[in-house]
């Protein structure tokens, strides 16, 4: 029994350590995919050992092997991309004189990431201040206006350096890591300081101006016009700037160029100024302050428009220091101003043909009435005196003119009342923006009863419509304003927006692009009207009354009207010879005249204005027959021989 027993447990445990068929595959599978396992991680291990040990020989090979001629590489070649900028148009005269031309203009730049640190840019600094008489203070000024800048976009630290200067710094280039000269076309102001206020100036593009929509394509250091036409043609004169890709040292200096776009250069412009007139009227308002345009009645044309003072505008395309600059602004006769269109003065008796349209038109007077002139006009208490103190005696409307009489145009004036003056006024384009193609034009002011209520919230007083009648009170107009009136008046009624620019050269290889005149309005005034004052114009120059008899031509019939606005009340009973000897020049009335010629059929009108010089008889109308005879020769040869301003001298107490 116990031996049966043991053969079981024996049986039973073979059982259990020889597996079945099924056991044996198991075991069989088990081992042969570990088999596989391991050689694939051999495999794997052999392929990561290969490709770490190639990458630690690459890795040795760019780092040791070659790794000083691949440093050489990475310090000293690099790709710059460089501005290319378009030269401006060019700007000329209506004859083709060009007014403003282009030069190259050499700029000394500087690159911070190409200098090592802080000692080594001291140093190149101060080489630098050696070279260009700049103070360390001022490199450094520039740069530290510049700390916005990445290191390794340009700065100009100098501008425009001179050939001289530009020869040193040549001359020294290995020593001066991370400056290069950069090359840009300039403005080059042939005539400086003619036309200066039409043609206007450069500058640079400030912070304000950047953040603007109008300049957004701008870019910082980049120049802009500042006033003139520069200004406000800008978008034509511009052009559009290019760019050069570069391959530089690490001194700066080009090893080749890669690729680039060139500029596409700015519109030349034809202005419709005539130089000769222009210089003539410049020339005749040297030492004086005041305003001389001339412009052509029949198109709208500026033939010349001048303001003194003038100013260079090479001083801005150069520079300025702060020392400079400051004087520069704080000079009290404003030479940045141009008073021919951003300053209104009262117009006096130049007004006075107006207030002579609107009386005929609305049937105030005829031709043949008279009015009587003691010398004042009596209201309210208070006597309105003529600018002669004797009077005129009995005044028609021609003689009105003539002689320029006060009282005659206080009696119409106050018959007319302001509201009705100013309408006529304002036909005429008085009081209005002009539409000039120049920046800071000043409206004037032609005033109405709701103007001063408005303005001032005290109602119109009657005895206000005196002082407006004559030219005086708060009417205010510009030179312009006055020229392009005038214009009106005698070329039958048509009034232009004035004109400044004659043709633009198109933005292809087409032919230019003309700008045509245009037309404002046409005045509803009837033709006898403009022919009744145009006689009395005629007479103020050529009849031996005439209040601007003296400048009268035997080649020529020219007319006009004088004027002379106070700036200094008179009192009553005060003798007025004697008023204006006691003036300080800056109290002195303004001398006025606008006049035109030929009067039979006018080929230029001039309007001057001359502040504090006195009557406009003698301070304003020779300077007018000046500018009307030097336009007149061309089409007059026989006016270029004439070397006298006037014929006969002009009384100082003329209106």
């Amino acid at each position: 029994m116990k031996g049966s027993t043991t053969k079981q447990a024996e049986k039973k445990t073979r059982a259990l350590v020889q597996p079945d068929a099924k056991g044996l595959q198991l075991i069989a599978w088990e081992a042969n995919e570990r088999a596989l396992f391991e050689r694939q991680y051999r495999l794997i291990a052999l392929f990561a050992f290969v490709v770490l040990a190639v990458y630690i020989a690459q890795l040795w090979y760019l780092q040791v092997a070659k790794g000083p001629y691949y440093r050489t590489r990475s310090e000293n070649n690099r790709i710059r991309t460089e501005t290319i900028r378009s030269p401006r148009g060019i700007i000329f005269d209506r004859n083709g004189v060009p007014l403003i031309e282009n030069r190259p203009a050499f700029h000394l730049m500087l690159v911070r990431e190409d200098i090592k640190d802080a000692e080594a840019l001291n140093s190149v600094l101060k080489d630098i201040s050696v070279l260009t008489g700049k103070s360390p203070a001022e490199l450094a000024s520039v740069l530290e206006a510049n700390k916005a800048k990445r290191r390794f976009e340009p700065i100009r630290l100098v501008s425009d350096i001179d050939r001289d200067t530009l020869a040193r710094i040549e001359s020294r280039r290995l020593r001066l890591p991370g400056v290069y000269v950069e090359v840009e076309p300039r403005r080059g102001y042939k005539f400086s300081g003619t036309a200066a206020h039409v043609v206007g100036y450069l500058g640079e593009i400030s912070e304000e101006e950047l953040k603007k929509d109008a300049y957004r394509d701008y870019q910082s250091g980049e120049y802009i016009g500042k006033g003139g036409v520069e200004k406000s043609l800008e978008k034509f004169l511009r052009g559009q700037s290019g760019w050069r890709q570069v391959e530089v040292d690490a001194l700066g200096r080009h090893i080749r160029s890669l690729q680039e776009r060139l500029p596409i250069p700015g519109r030349d412009m034809w202005l419709t100024l005539d130089l000769d007139v222009q210089r003539e009227a410049e020339e005749c308002l040297k030492g004086k302050v005041g305003a001389i345009v001339a412009v052509v009645p029949d198109s709208g044309e500026i033939v010349a428009m001048a303001s003194s003072p003038s100013f260079d505008q090479e001083r801005f395309v150069r520079g300025m220091n702060a020392e400079e600059w400051k004087k520069f602004i704080a000079d009290t006769s404003h030479p940045l101003l141009n008073r021919a269109v951003s300053s209104a003065y009262p117009p006096g008796s130049t007004y006075k043909p107006f207030v002579a349209v609107a009386a005929l038109e609305e049937g105030i007077v005829s031709p043949t009435s008279i009015v009587s002139c003691p010398g004042f006009y009596p209201y309210a208490g208070r006597k309105y005196r003529c600018w002669r103190d004797t009077g005129h005696g009995a005044v028609d409307l021609h003689r009105a003119i003539v002689e320029s009489c006060d009282v005659y145009f206080y009696t119409v004036g106050m018959k007319l009342g302001v509201d009705t003056i100013a309408a006529y006024a304002k036909m005429f384009g008085l009081g209005e923006p002009s539409g000039v193609e120049l920046p800071s034009e000043r409206t004037g002011l032609i005033p109405t009863r709701d103007w001063k209520l408005s303005a001032t919230g005290i109602p119109w007083q009657k005895g206000e419509t005196l002082s407006i009648a004559i030219g005086q009170g708060f009417n205010q107009v510009t030179p312009l304003q006055a020229a392009m009136a005038y214009a009106a008046l005698v070329n039958g009624g048509t009034l232009w927006t004035p004109k400044l620019v004659t043709r633009i050269e198109a933005a292809d290889d087409g032919d230019s692009d003309m700008v045509k005149p245009k037309v404002r309005r046409k005045l509803l005034v009837r033709k006898e009207t403009l022919e009744l004052v145009k006689k009395g114009l005629v007479g103020v120059v050529n009849e031996g009354r005439g209040t601007a008899h003296g400048i009268a031509l035997k080649e020529v019939l020219l007319a006009g009207k004088t004027g002379t606005a106070q700036v200094v009340r008179m009192g009553e009973n005060v003798n007025r010879k004697a008023h204006q000897r006691s003036l300080a020049a800056h109290e002195r009335d303004h001398a006025w005249f606008v006049g035109y010629g030929p009067a039979e059929k006018p080929e230029i009108v001039v309007a001057v204005i001359v502040e504090h010089g006195g009557h406009g008889s003698s301070g304003a109308a020779p300077l007018a027959q000046k500018v009307i005879r030097k336009y007149l020769e061309k089409s007059h040869p026989e006016l270029r021989s004439r070397d006298d301003a006037g014929e006969q001298p002009v009384p100082e107490e003329a209106d």
